[in-house]
């Protein structure tokens, strides 16, 4: 073959589509109305959210928002795609694993550990006491098994840190309603190691409103905290920086079973009340919002949460701006924790994919730090394995996936683009709902914030109970074979009596005339003052002083604000986890779980579809399913269901067969066992249903139902308390 022959065959004609009309979005709907056979195009195809918002079936160029409204270039004008002009290529997210074991020395353990197998930064966990400044005695059982470090002295914090260096890694740290003390505790330990405080780098953010959303209670009233939150600003700005101090936070809202909207829009109302009352205080806003620190969960709706990230930085930089904020101060800073709202106790390690999708959804939605939360968070705290899966979903994200080399991924996509423009608005009304109602505090402590929640959790469980949302494993797909994990036992005594002991020793070396000397130096310091708190806490540090003493004299003499309006924290399988619970009890009291017997009807084509659907159904309920091959006649389904043992029977057939089955084989079974309950699988028709429930039937088992309240009353019936 000559050169020029083998060139031509190389050589592959230009190929158009000109031969194809492109079809309208008419058109479209003309073939999907007609695939309906009848069915509404409105009610079939379209879906409402939470949020309020409904999804189309299909997005088009004409459904996106007009390209005034989009940004253009990642980095730039109103952040919505990003806010690093090169995106994760020259600034990648941080791997931003939590560390919360309670004892310091142990904490430095576990922080070195993490660094070394890929973390790249340090989120430190604390103890109930150190977040609320209390005495180390009063920490007990629960709170170490809650988590967090416990820190108490200057000793303690120079314990958890020792080999740490600064310049490496950022820091980020949720100290409370307050963070003075502990910024004053870095400090001194610092200086007290002839290291540079101006290195420090990262968050330890303070977020009263979000504790009052949380807790429903305050050490003190919310303008004392505004006070100290302002010095420490104040002197991060001239000392640390580099350091975030005003943390908002979103997961109070977001374990209470909020939607999208709602977090995001309380978050912002929340960061808009701290910039008026640092304003208020002498700061100005680019100041403040470069020392403010964003914090959101992330849900199961996939791209929900990425139009909610895109969201929150096209309408914080709108808000900063109006406040006349300048480019830099529009950039917000999001740490995002995948969400323990739908987590499950249950087949936990289902929780691993919904981790892994929730932080894919973080980072293709632009986040600057991630936290995944371990698959078994919501039972204990995690141990070496369940720390390291969720670590290295993280590291395999950007390492194998290569999530860092794209620059905003979603930006363009006619969905997310619409998406992200109706979840601003709707957010964007939330928050101005707050602001009419004179700010996110008194929202809070009227209790209309609790109420709006609560009414999406409603619907969320009750979505969950019907099963038209579902959870795999806990409403759907029951594994009843499974094993709970196992409790790991945690020596608290012997914890609880470390910390009382290292403590005790430290304040036997102390010189009390210096520390009381320097301890009465702090409320001068405080009170209608707008600096030197940090130092005057600095120097008690210093002299021995521990972090409840500290605490003491900032709090003394004022009046706790307390709301006892918290939003209270759920998960929203919790109802059908009860129910599992209490049929393992049962299980392990009467030496066998509660049976429920299938009256299968005819060859097996004629009963295997509602014989496996009420094998799930049922399993869901922590019920053993008596399964065969079906039966001829109702009188030989009579016999079986009767001499079955079991408690209750399902029949199962198709509703051409109902009529004439339905009647005897109830009746039947009601004859010989009246306390056999009898169900049918399918919902019957309207002409059949009474003669039903008159033959014997009680409840039918179908699609529509509502799983939860059905699966209630059998346990019930059973005999399960």
């Amino acid at each position: 073959m000559t050169e020029e022959k083998k060139k031509a065959g190389q050589e592959l004609p230009d190929v158009t589509f000109d031969e194809f009309q492109a079809p309208d979005y008419e058109t479209w709907k003309e073939a999907a109305t007609a695939l309906l056979k009848g069915g509404s195009f409105e009610k079939k195809l379209f879906t409402k959210t939470y949020e309020g918002i409904t999804l189309e079936p299909m997005y088009t160029m004409e459904m996106a928002p007009s390209p005034e409204k989009i940004s253009n270039l990642p980095g730039a004008e109103n952040y919505m795609r990003g806010t690093h002009v090169g995106g994760y290529m020259t600034d990648p997210w941080k791997i931003s694993q939590q560390a919360d074991v309670t004892e310091p020395k142990k904490m430095n353990t576990l922080i070195r550990h993490e660094l070394d197998k890929g973390s790249t930064a340090i989120n430190i966990a604390l103890d109930y006491a150190s977040r609320h400044g209390q005495a180390v005695n009063t920490i007990n059982k629960e709170s170490i098994k809650a988590g967090g470090v416990s820190l108490s002295t200057i000793e303690d914090i120079h314990e958890m840190f020792r080999d740490i260096d600064f310049d490496k890694n950022s820091l980020y740290i949720d100290s409370g309603a307050e963070n003075g003390a502990l910024v004053a505790m870095l400090a001194a330990m610092c200086r007290a190691n002839g290291e540079k405080i101006s290195k420090i780098h990262g968050t330890i953010g303070a977020d009263p409103i979000g504790v009052l959303a949380e807790e429903g209670k305050l050490p003190v009233p919310l303008d004392i905290l505004f006070d100290e939150m302002a010095q420490t600003t104040q002197w991060a700005e001239q000392n640390m920086p580099q350091l975030r101090t005003i943390l908002v936070q979103g997961k109070a809202y977001s374990d209470g079973g909020a939607s999208a909207v709602q977090e995001l829009g309380c978050v912002v109302a929340t960061a808009i009340s701290y910039v008026r009352a640092l304003e208020l205080r002498g700061l100005d806003i680019n100041c403040i919002a470069r020392h403010m620190q964003f914090s959101f969960s992330l849900g199961a709706n996939f791209f929900m949460e990425i139009a909610k990230l895109r969201a929150a930085r096209m309408v914080w930089s709108q808000i900063v701006e109006s406040f006349g904020g300048d480019k830099e101060a529009q950039k917000m800073s999001i740490h995002a924790r995948t969400a323990l709202f739908n987590k499950t106790k249950w087949d936990p390690y289902v929780n691993m994919l919904r981790a892994t999708t929730e932080s894919f959804s973080a980072v293709i939605g632009g986040i600057d730090s991630l936290q995944v939360m371990p698959f078994d968070a919501c039972i204990q705290l995690p141990d070496e394995f369940s720390r390291r899966i969720a670590r290295n979903t993280q590291i395999i994200l950007q390492n194998e996936c290569n999530l860092c080399k794209p620059i905003d991924p979603a930006g363009g996509s006619w969905y997310v683009e619409s998406l992200t423009q109706k979840v601003a608005e709707k957010a964007w009304q939330v928050m101005q709902d707050i602001e009419d109602k004179c700010g996110i505090a008194k929202t809070l402590v009227d209790g209309d914030i609790q109420k709006d929640i609560e009414a999406v959790l409603a619907q969320r469980l009750l979505k969950l109970a019907r099963r038209s949302d579902r959870a795999v494993g806990i409403n759907m797909y029951a594994n009843l074979i499974e094993k709970p994990i196992e409790q790991r036992k945690t020596d608290t005594i012997k914890i609880r009596k470390n910390r009382l002991d290292e403590v005790t020793a430290f304040k036997a070396d102390i010189d009390v005339k210096e520390r009381d000397a320097k301890l009465a130096l702090i409320h001068p310091a405080f009170m209608g003052k707008r600096s030197g708190l940090v130092e005057a806490m600095e120097e008690a540090f210093l002299s021995g002083a521990a972090i409840d003493e500290v605490a003491e004299i900032l709090h003394e003499g004022k009046e706790p604000l307390i709301n006892q309006k918290a939003i209270k924290k759920h998960r929203f399988t919790e109802q059908f986890e009860e129910l599992r619970n209490k049929a393992k009890a049962y299980e392990e009291k009467q030496g066998e779980k509660l049976k429920i017997f299938l009256c299968n009807m005819g060859k097996i084509p004629q009963h295997k579809p509602r014989a496996e659907f009420s094998t799930g159904f049922m399993e869901v309920g922590g019920f053993e399913v008596l399964k065969n091959d079906g039966f001829m006649t109702p009188e030989e389904a009579v016999t079986a269901a009767v001499n079955s043992k079991a408690f209750a029977a399902i029949i199962c057939s198709t509703d051409l067969t109902y009529p004439e089955l339905v009647p005897p084989i109830a009746k039947g079974i009601k004859e010989k066992r009246p306390d056999m309950i009898v169900m049918l699988a399918g919902a019957p028709a309207p002409d059949f249903e009474q003669s039903y429930r008159d033959a014997g039937v009680e409840t039918f088992i179908h699609v529509r139902a509502d799983c939860l309240e059905i699966l209630t009353w059998l346990q019930q019936q059973g005999g399960i308390e």
